[in-house]
């Protein structure tokens, strides 16, 4: 017990075995997880991503555009993303129910 009550206050010396052995097994725990294990931390979605029928948009992308330019920089950042030449005819502004928080974007193509 007096051996895991040490270990858990890390009550080691500097440059004793003990206090080398903790710091080899955190660092092998850092580079040694695999990829897959997660900690909460995942990457954030792209700013741009296709779905059924048009492509969505976060917030951030158009932020500071006017109701009358969304249409046109909605296009742009769309071209830019999928390397296309692509008309936006609608774009539609999704908000979370709950807070009234805008989400994103839906960008419908010219058909």
């Amino acid at each position: 017990m007096n051996l895991l009550k040490r270990l858990i206050l890390w009550e080691y010396p500097r440059m004793s075995w003990q206090y080398d052995v903790l710091v080899a097994a955190i660092v092998a725990f850092v580079f040694i997880t695999p990829y897959y294990v997660s900690f909460g931390d995942r990457p954030k979605a792209a700013s741009v991503a296709m779905v059924r029928g048009g492509y969505w948009i976060e917030p951030q992308q158009l932020a500071g555009v006017a109701e009358a330019g969304l249409a046109a920089r909605a296009a742009s950042v769309v071209n830019s993303k999928y390397k296309t030449r692509i008309r936006i005819s609608d774009v539609e502004p999704i908000y979370d129910d709950a807070e009234r928080e805008l989400k994103g974007y839906l960008a419908f193509p010219e058909k």
